[in-house]
């Protein structure tokens, strides 16, 4: 099935599958490029130390990093379930280039994405692979690594979290709605992605479960705990850092 000016497809999945597409902006929004492009420090008006401030308010966190952290896995999980789910229900998915990706940093949880040109591409995994661990989460894992000094390996372990979580609620709207053609088609492309360099030591996948070797730091926020797929079972008491994957 073609890819429709306005993945309408995407809309029945929930908010972290939706992509706003052309004509549907509000206002003028920064681009993901232009969120990546500034490595090494952060400057005023920059919308990546925006977000992960707005993150760090909203959670109370008593470290930029942990928001740094928090908000890095919120963009990887729209990422891979837009891509996710266009490639199970559509076959293609849309061409996610940071330039034509336009991104809220002001907007609520899950991040506001807008499209302004919908440009089909293969949904294999290769192409999946470079649309988004490629083009999208090897700059902001830089990026968040080189201003907040927050450990690559925890930062792809919440790129695989994320993923892995894009395909778990992908998988039980298709089951419970009789799909089983689009539930193995996402489990099928998951399993192959987890095989990618960059995500294959980020944790052990069974099915739709999955077991990440790092933290996200969740749990040093005030109230906050362990996630259901965590390295840790319980908080750590003792340690002032969690492991960086």
């Amino acid at each position: 099935m073609d890819l429709d000016p306005h993945l309408a497809a995407l809309r029945p999945l929930g908010a972290f599958f939706v992509l706003r597409t052309p004509g549907e902006a509000a206002r003028p929004l920064p681009t993901l490029a232009e969120t990546y492009r500034e490595t090494s420090s952060r400057t005023e008006g920059d919308p990546l130390d925006f977000r992960v401030r707005k993150v760090a308010n909203a959670l109370r966190a008593p470290e930029l990093r942990i928001a740094a952290s928090v908000a890095q896995q919120g963009l990887a999980a729209r990422l891979w379930s837009v891509t996710l789910g266009c490639a199970a229900l559509y076959g293609r998915i849309p061409d996610l280039d940071p330039g034509l990706l336009h991104w809220d940093p002001d907007g609520s949880a899950p991040d506001d994405l807008w499209l302004t040109e919908v440009r089909p591409l293969p949904a294999d995994p290769a192409t999946v692979a470079d649309v988004v661990l490629h083009r999208h989460l090897q700059p902001l894992t830089d990026a968040v690594h080189a201003r907040y000094r927050v450990a690559a390996g925890l930062l792809w372990g919440n790129a695989g979290s994320a993923l892995a979580g894009a395909a778990r609620q992908l998988d039980q709207w298709a089951r419970t709605g009789g799909r089983t053609d689009t539930a193995a088609r996402a489990r099928a492309l998951t399993e192959e992605l987890f095989g990618h360099p960059l995500l294959a030591g980020t944790g052990i996948l069974s099915g739709t479960a999955f077991r990440r070797r790092s933290c996200c730091l969740y749990y040093r926020v005030p109230g906050g705990g362990v996630c259901g797929d965590c390295c840790f079972t319980r908080a750590p008491r003792s340690s002032p850092r969690a492991p960086s994957g």
